[in-house]
């Protein structure tokens, strides 16, 4: 295993979360390093060769350590054609109305994951993070000895275990506040009803089960719960929403501005975008389509994707998949550097209320 301790990897216990789709770009992952917490790249939805250019953009930027996030191919049931078919029907109007095609669902379902692995294996980065499943053991076992540290993505306690069974250095603990996707393993539909649990409550869960250092990811925003989750037991804090505002966040503008604006008031997991249940804010496209949608990831990405293009493109953001988490309404639109400061500062103060409180 390697040698490197998850608090080893940054100053501050904070970490970046990997949000695919544009959002974690190079800038945004060198400033987070750069201010002294763990800046990640999502590798999810890009070539080999796009995710090396961007690992090389990284190392020009900061000298620290970074992680880069991989998905993990879907190795579950195949989406029924038949409901993907329905679907694509179903999302004529929207064709119609962007005046742009449909895409196709054909592509590959693994994401270039074994092209990715060689790269990272080749040219080690400090971290690797997994999401949608944990990696084969041999796939962990080449990350310790090439001394990269590696992260997987849970929802449970069950998946935690499976995670230490299999290799993994620590493991993110996402609670159902998280934005975007559920990184479960997995996806079953009979399970949309469920309520999920709460970030606080699995964090104490797999604390209990598993002797892994803990990343805690879901609706954090401020210093004072990322002092909360240190307290509940873990290591560190993984933060999306509150570094999508950031400048240097590749996020759409539109994207950025939805996240205070008092049209949206509030978020809900849907299949409606991708096919795979993922918290976003709530608009036009969830409300009409995500009753319907079929659990079929990544067909249903490919079939929308033209459509989310066009509508940024018509800024219109009733169309667009709006990823965030319960929390949103508390972005602050700092710099990166600038916010990772302010979030070191309060989770001192939260840290020194919480010690002064104990001793009187």
């Amino acid at each position: 295993m390697s040698t490197t301790a998850l608090n080893d990897l940054s100053r501050f216990p904070i970490v970046q979360a990997p949000m695919a789709g544009g959002a974690s770009c190079p800038e945004l992952a060198g400033a987070v390093c750069e201010a002294g917490a763990l800046g990640f790249l999502a590798g999810g939805y890009k070539t080999a060769g796009g995710l090396y250019q961007e690992i090389k953009q990284v190392r020009g930027l900061t000298a620290r350590p970074f992680g880069v996030n991989l998905f993990v191919p879907q190795t579950g049931r195949p989406a029924d054609p038949a409901a993907v078919e329905v679907y694509r029907h179903q999302l004529a109007g929207e064709a119609d109305w962007y005046r742009t095609p449909l895409g196709e669902t054909d592509d590959s379902r693994d994401d270039a994951y074994d092209a990715k692995l060689a790269i990272l294996l080749e040219d080690p980065v400090p971290v690797v993070s997994f999401t949608f499943g944990c990696p084969a053991a041999d796939v962990l076992a080449s990350f310790a000895r090439v001394r990269t540290y590696t992260l997987v993505t849970v929802t449970s306690a069950e998946e935690a275990l499976a995670a230490e069974r299999a290799g993994a250095d620590a493991v993110c603990v996402q609670g159902v506040e998280a934005g975007g996707h559920q990184g479960t393993y997995r996806d079953d539909p009979d399970e949309d009803c469920a309520p999920g649990t709460g970030l606080l409550a699995l964090v104490t869960q797999v604390r209990e089960s598993t002797g892994l250092p803990i990343v805690a990811a879901g609706g954090i925003m401020r210093g004072a719960q990322i002092a909360a989750v240190l307290a509940a037991g873990a290591g560190a804090a993984q933060l999306g929403t509150a570094f999508l505002s950031c400048p240097e966040s590749g996020a759409h503008p539109l994207h950025k501005r939805a996240l205070t604006d008092p049209l949206f008031t509030r978020t809900a997991l849907t299949r409606a975008f991708s096919g795979r249940p993922a918290r976003g804010l709530v608009n036009r496209f969830m409300r009409e389509h995500g009753p319907y949608a079929p659990a079929a990831y990544p067909e249903v990405h490919h079939l929308t994707a033209p459509l989310r293009k066009a509508a940024a493109t018509a800024g219109d953001d009733q169309g667009m998949a709006l990823w965030a988490g319960q929390g949103h309404r508390l972005a602050r639109a700092l710099p990166a550097g600038r916010l990772v400061e302010v979030l070191a500062a309060e989770l001192d103060t939260a840290l020194s209320e919480l010690a002064h409180r104990s001793t009187s």
